[in-house]
């Protein structure tokens, strides 16, 4: 039913023509110079979201989603052939054939989906800045305390790390600001108490190990030769935006660091759907858009496609929203200054069509219906187009707890992440030094004990010591000085008075 051709996936049929419109068509060579759809609640989107990462499931590219809603997971079953997707499938003139996706479920708070986890030293000292919403002073002590932990070789894995290391750094505040600048204990105990917000919203289930592996986002299923389709449960997540917009950015660098520059391939590596993108940008340093706007220029050519889903393009900073090749715009509401600022900055965002107002048509779109304008050609935006959307060919809406719970435990990834696993890192290295700095002065015995011989031992290995340079030991030194006979005599003295005490002993 998909109507995908070779090397294109099909997303709908112009409107304007019936059967006869004309098809729109997502090119794979050029899935990778990013995409955006847009629209109000309710006009479409998710389902557009659904038929694209479908598509490119079919032809063998791993699909990531944060799923907001819960959704997205019916695509792991059959589609049941709904009334109003028989009836899109007769508009647009392809036949209805119901199909299913391998899916793996994930879930930051390891509650719906496999647990996603990453170390603090991954996510660094920039987003952990903003997710804690740190000021610059803040900002310059976190970093300060990644700098000194990274010296010492002292691992930052879970939030206890991160605790341990501040506490240091407080503690030892007057030492270190000679080297760093200030360090007020004042400011370390701001940066623990939003810790602690961070702790109370579950981010302490995110940080830690095993950390995920990116190669685990790129599978295939080896049967069908479909990309499997990563679902983040994230209905829970969104109560935590800025903990969603932090992993979505790590996500991203991560990516980008890992990733081998690939140029342009014939179909994208893995696509990434990244739903209320707005989340992403409200409130962010100009450092973090600095480098959210580099990632998405230069991750293409890693294979990479990344595709924006929000409400309003106006959600999109411009310097990232130049770099969004293939648009799909679902409806707009005009209702107020600013949303008629929105339907223009839309409209304004195409290629224009004589045949369409573009301005007036976002405001009358219906439900399933949008602006279409996809990359062709040599990378040349489309004429947009009123377009019926495509419907999908899986099941559309969630699944039950039960059949997540079954695809869970048939998952290739579920011994891998299930258990936490918890090294020793930061946190046990500074408590064993804590520890030997407050253990008591060992007794004359145990001192002689722990050096492994008393006395005797320290006089022989001392004379026979070498020197600093490696060159006489002062026992080499005597026994150049003096006979042999002299020196065997003594030495038999030392042993006999040495042997003769441990007999009467």
């Amino acid at each position: 039913m998909s109507g995908d051709t070779e090397g294109q996936i099909f997303v709908g049929r112009s409107s304007t023509g019936g059967t006869g419109g004309k098809a729109e068509y997502l090119a794979l060579k050029l899935a990778n110079r990013h995409g955006l759809a847009t629209g109000a609640t309710g006009t479409g989107k998710t389902v557009t979201l659904q038929t694209l990462a479908e598509g490119f499931s079919r032809a063998g590219v791993p699909v990531f989603a944060a799923d907001i809603k819960g959704d997205l997971s019916g695509i792991g079953m059959p589609g049941e052939g709904q009334d109003w997707i028989v009836k899109r499938c007769a508009e647009i003139g392809i036949d209805y054939v119901p199909d299913e996706f391998p899916v793996l479920f994930w879930d930051l708070f390891g509650e719906q989906g496999h647990p996603v986890r990453a170390t603090v030293s991954e996510m660094g000292p920039l987003l952990l800045a903003r997710l804690l919403d740190l000021n610059e002073v803040q900002e310059g002590v976190l970093n300060v305390v990644f700098r000194i932990a990274d010296e010492q070789g002292l691992l930052l894995l879970d939030l206890k790390d991160l605790r341990a290391m501040l506490a240091f750094v407080a503690e030892n505040a007057g030492k270190l600001t000679t080297t760093y600048g200030n360090v007020s204990p004042a400011t370390v105990g701001a940066i623990q108490r939003a810790l602690l917000v961070l702790e109370n919203q579950g981010a302490d289930k995110f940080f830690g190990e095993p950390a995920l592996k990116i190669t685990d986002l790129m599978r295939v299923e080896p049967r069908s030769g479909y990309g499997t389709i990563s679902l983040l449960a994230a209905d829970k997540l969104m109560a935590s935006p800025r903990l969603y917009a932090s992993f979505l950015l790590w996500l991203l660098s991560e990516l980008f660091e890992e990733l081998p520059e690939v140029g342009d391939p014939d179909k994208p590596r893995v696509v990434f759907f990244f739903d209320e993108a707005h989340l992403l940008f409200d409130g962010a340093p100009k450092a973090l858009l600095q480098k959210v706007e580099q990632v998405v220029r230069l991750i293409r050519s890693k294979g990479v496609g990344v595709y924006f889903v929000t409400q309003n393009p106006l959600d999109i900073p411009d310097s990232v929203l130049a770099q969004l090749g293939n648009r799909v715009q679902h409806a707009l509401r005009a209702f107020t200054p600013r949303d008629q600022k929105a339907v223009n900055a839309a409209a304004d965002t195409f290629r224009p069509n004589p045949k369409l107002n573009t301005a007036e048509v976002i405001t009358q779109l219906g439900k399933g219906e949008a602006l279409v304008s996809m990359l062709e050609g040599n990378g040349t935006p489309s004429m947009v187009e009123r377009t019926l959307i495509a419907p999908p060919a899986a099941r559309v809406g969630p699944i039950t707890p039960e059949l997540r719970k079954v695809a869970m435990a048939q998952s290739p990834v579920r011994h891998a992440y299930d258990e936490t696993l918890d090294r020793e890192s930061a946190y046990e290295i500074l408590a064993k030094r804590a520890e030997q700095a407050t253990a008591p002065e060992p007794t004359p015995a145990e001192a002689e004990a722990q050096s492994g011989g008393g006395w005797l031992a320290d006089t022989l290995g001392g004379l026979f010591r070498r020197g600093p340079r490696g060159g006489m030991s002062m026992g080499e030194r005597v026994v150049n000085q003096v006979t042999r006979q002299v020196t065997n005599e003594v030495t038999k003295a030392i042993l006999r008075n040495v042997l003769g005490g441990a007999r009467r002993r």
